[in-house]
């Protein structure tokens, strides 16, 4: 009598099933808010944030904004208002850009042929004579005045928005404007 053979050890392994394909999985709301959010924020104040980064002596503003603009992209769930936003936009590429400017200031630089900062065509193109003396007077300000002079005569900003944005007091934002305005006064009278 022939023994029944047992139905699994005449079969061979059935192939693995391939794997579903891969899809883009959609956004959650959230997600898409804050995609939308950003983008509309990059739309609107790109531009600004990257003179702003000039203005306040970033060596690479194009840099020191995009990371402002990654910063408010993580961040973006935890804002409290999305309409301060901007504000935050606005903080964040100060503080890179101090932060930028203390650690360029930090590192040793090789003697190069001219301590004069290069600008790119596109900046010196638009900026007239006279407005490129206010810069390189500016360029030469202490940092903090520097930053309170741009935040509140560039953008028009309030002494709290300033102080908001700087970290500082009120008190202490008064303080660098005045200082600011007054060595800016001696340099631009000493030019000319």
């Amino acid at each position: 009598m022939r023994r029944a053979e047992h139905p699994r050890a005449t079969l061979s392994p059935a192939p693995a099933p391939a794997p579903p394909p891969v899809e883009a999985r959609p956004l959650d709301p959230a997600g898409l808010e804050r995609e939308a959010g950003v983008a509309r924020l990059f739309e609107l104040h790109y531009s600004s944030m990257l003179r702003l980064a000039v203005l306040l002596g970033a060596d690479d503003p194009e840099n020191v904004v995009a990371e402002a603009y990654y910063q408010i992209y993580r961040r973006w769930r935890r804002l409290r208002d999305v309409a301060a936003a901007e504000a935050f936009l606005r903080s964040t590429v100060c503080d890179l850009s101090r932060l930028r400017t203390r650690q360029a200031a930090r590192r040793e630089q090789p003697p190069g042929p001219s301590d004069e900062t290069v600008a790119s065509a596109e900046n010196t193109a638009l900026l007239r004579d006279d407005q490129r003396v206010l810069i390189g007077a500016l360029q030469h300000l202490p940092a903090r005045q520097r930053e309170a002079l741009v935040l509140r005569h560039w953008l028009g900003l309030k002494e709290s928005e300033i102080a908001a944005a700087m970290g500082i007091t009120r008190g202490s934002v008064k303080t660098h404007t005045s200082r600011g305005i007054a060595a800016l006064t001696q340099a631009m009278e000493a030019r000319r």
